[in-house]
């Protein structure tokens, strides 16, 4: 038995070796078509468009999974008290067209799953609107009778029309965009040199115990493609999940077996959380952003389901006995916390 399971895990690393190669020349001409956009918008071909307005861009250079609603969650809080916030998105998935500036009456149609998620929190306090063209939704979140005073660009590191005034690039723990290659033998969508114009890379997930010689390795890593300050962040659970009608402490939920349903490009860490709590679970895992049929959605019914805020916001009122688990992002040091602040700042009067 041990023979023939070590002969299968060999016959797939094989497997994979292959396809990998096999995919090799796409992602070198995925690349040429890439670095030719860039030399367009390097060499005025293609038009930057800067604003009056200061700019700041939350994005990566992998596809998704690295924290970046949590990120935009966190400059919120931050910039709230002092400015008139704005989130810019491109609103993935939604049921509309063109600019779309949230209302009180917003739905997760309208908006897309994740900027919805952050205008049920923060609805009080910033304006949202969501556009896949981000000079377009600028141009009119400007026009605004009470204009923000500060944007955030929710996932637009690639969207090169628009010039930040602040790029923070965010690469997850264990996944770092230095280990990864181009699509489609990887997970990059973007080369790994753009990651120059940086003002912070956020290395987001990392345990909280990261010893100092790994930080030191993963700076040094990431710094060979960079000159910015690399600053590291976690993920925090909150101590309760919440329903629409009530919430309960971790622990008295985690007395009853439930399920975990998930439909975003990364689980493990929740997953590790989870286990390490020694909860009582069954995991459903659906592909990320994904719209869940009637016929899952019966599947789900009379059951006892935890999932997560993107995911809570595509369920709620769909399901019975439903609960999510909150998160945010929480920088592992007063460091950390203090380099990035002072990134931030540089950029917006007080």
């Amino acid at each position: 038995m041990f023979h023939s399971s070590k002969g299968s895990c060999a016959a797939l690393s094989l497997l994979f070796f292959v396809l990998r190669l096999f995919l090799f020349p796409f992602a070198l001409l995925y690349g040429a078509i890439v670095r030719l956009r860039h030399w367009c918008y390097n060499t005025g071909i293609l038009k930057e468009h800067t604003f009056a307005v200061p700019t700041i861009c939350v994005g990566n250079v992998a596809l998704g999974g690295t924290g970046k609603s949590p990120m935009v969650e966190y400059l919120i809080r931050e910039l709230r008290s002092r400015h008139r916030v704005a989130v810019l998105s491109r609103g993935y998935k939604r049921q509309t067209k063109g600019f779309v500036l949230a209302e009180t009456y917003s739905t997760v149609e309208d908006l897309g799953d994740e900027p919805f998620q952050i205008w049920q929190k923060f609805h009080t306090d910033i304006i949202l609107a969501v556009c896949a063209d981000r000079v377009e939704g600028m141009r009119q979140l400007l026009r605004l009778p009470e204009p923000p005073t500060v944007v955030i660009l929710d996932d637009a590191f690639q969207h090169r029309a628009v010039k930040a005034t602040k790029n923070i690039v965010l690469t997850a723990y264990g996944h770092l965009f230095t280990d990864d290659w181009l699509l489609p033998m990887g997970k990059l969508r973007d080369v790994v040199s753009r990651v120059r114009e940086a003002d912070v890379v956020v290395v987001t997930k990392c345990s909280s115990n990261l010893s100092a010689e790994e930080r030191a390795s993963i700076v040094a890593q990431l710094q060979r493609r960079c000159s910015c300050p690399v600053v590291f962040a976690t993920i925090a659970y909150a101590g309760q999940v919440y329903s629409e009608t009530e919430e309960l402490p971790l622990v008295r939920f985690f007395e009853k077996p439930f399920t975990l349903v998930t439909g975003i490009a990364n689980p493990q860490p929740l997953l590790s959380f989870l286990k390490e709590q020694n909860a009582t679970f069954e995991h459903l895992a659906f592909p990320d952003h994904h719209h869940f049929s009637s016929k899952e959605i019966s599947q789900l019914q009379g059951l006892r389901l935890l999932t997560t805020e993107k995911d809570y916001v595509r369920l709620q009122s769909r399901v019975q006995e439903l609960y999510y688990l909150p998160i945010a992002t929480q920088f592992l040091s007063s460091t950390d916390a203090n380099q990035f602040a002072a990134v931030l700042n540089k950029s917006l009067p007080i």
